[in-house]
């Protein structure tokens, strides 16, 4: 198995589990309990948002948990919808944010909202200025994507993050894909929000964050018990809340050397991708990305048919985010960079890990040359 699909999800490290197995067997017991097991529960929790904190350069008050990054990414908009719409209802995000966003921003439309949806250039990053140009005093709220899922695309949070605090508008990054690939540290960002998933890290499923800012305009989504300093009620996932903090800090321990592996394997696909097959396009090539990913355009080829073809070598990737592939539609992110439909139908996603090798490198190149000289050979025929 060559698996190449670690922007959808990645396996549990093992260290990951070993940390949390305690809490899923003989340390049981509710962080909201007063005896020893309630106590316990309780000290495992706050441990962990403390070395969440420390890895994100943030204090340990402003770590909420929650249950994703999908929840993470509507708590942020939701929640900030319903505290400041008095003051405006307009929100800032782009064209090529996960759905998480995209769909939370088209809700929050029906209810009232107006929503700026800035376009992106051929490489898919914004330009900071546009999000000026869109500011007005009925802004509340500006969201936009560190790193894209899709492409790896990462974004000038920074530049964007200083034209919201000289505005005072809140600003929110949605940091699932960079979070474990690239430096993130909160007060360096200039970030009011930003979302974590725990099992894009190797961490598990079913857990994630929002970071909040100390003093930021947010209301909870989800009511009821005194949960997580009022602002998420439900009972507190504790294996998965430990495993999140032991995979963010191995991911902290390990980023350099891992950046740098990544980066090589990359080079080394996409270089040889271009020299020996034909009709190529990598997406997002000029921009800044994170270095795991790679977003390749084949030529007159379904994406989903190169897809089902290194299936059966034994090599999985993905025709893009794991959120739509039911969908029959191209990638919104695709379309935005303003490559064309069929260009984008045929386009897959290899997001490399840790355990990825040059071996399989040179595996999936002369895979993917065997496919796409089949295909395009029963393309020519019809």
């Amino acid at each position: 198995m060559i698996y190449l699909d670690h922007n959808a999800t990645t396996p549990l490290h093992p260290d990951v589990f070993r940390a949390m197995e305690p809490y899923l067997r003989e340390q049981f017991g509710n962080a909201s309990s007063s005896h020893r097991l309630g106590r316990e529960a309780r000290t495992a929790l706050e441990n962990s948002r403390k070395k969440i904190a420390g890895c994100l350069g943030a204090k340990p008050d402003e770590i909420i948990f929650t249950s994703g990054g999908t929840e993470s990414d509507n708590f942020a908009l939701r929640g900030v919808a319903q505290a400041l719409r008095r003051e405006g209802k307009h929100i800032i995000t782009s064209r090529t944010e996960h759905p998480a966003v995209l769909k939370t921003c088209q809700d929050l439309q029906q209810e009232g909202f107006r929503v700026t949806y800035l376009p992106v250039d051929a490489n898919g990053r914004i330009d900071p200025a546009d999000v000026r140009r869109h500011i007005d005093k009925e802004t509340i709220l500006i969201s936009i994507m560190f790193a894209n899922n899709e492409t790896g695309v990462i974004q000038p949070i920074s530049e964007i993050s200083a034209i919201a605090r000289e505005e005072q508008i809140i600003f929110h990054t949605d940091a699932v894909q960079a979070v474990g690939k690239i430096p993130v540290a909160v007060d360096d960002l200039g970030v009011d929000l930003l979302s974590v998933s725990g099992h894009k890290l190797y961490g598990p499923k079913g857990v994630g964050l929002l970071y909040i800012r100390q003093s930021t305009s947010i209301a909870p989504i989800l009511t009821g018990g005194h949960h997580e300093h009022n602002f998420r009620a439900g009972t507190e996932n504790i294996p998965g809340i430990v495993g999140l903090g032991e995979a963010l800090s191995i991911a902290a321990t390990n980023l350099n050397k891992e950046t740098e592996k990544l980066t090589n394997l990359r080079q080394r696909f996409e270089s040889a991708i271009l020299e020996k097959i034909d009709g190529v396009q990598i997406n997002g090539l000029q921009a800044p990305r994170v270095p795991n990913t790679s977003n390749v355009s084949f030529q007159s080829i379904d994406g989903e048919s190169i897809l089902l073809h290194l299936d059966l070598k034994g090599i999985y990737a993905s025709s893009g985010s794991a959120c739509s592939t039911d969908s029959p539609e191209p990638s919104h992110v695709l379309l935005a960079m303003g490559v064309p439909a069929r260009t984008a139908q045929g386009s897959i996603r290899f997001s490399m890990g840790k355990d990825n090798t040059k071996d399989d490198m040179d595996v999936l190149v002369e895979a993917l040359m065997d496919i796409t000289a089949k295909l395009r050979t029963i393309s020519s025929v019809r």
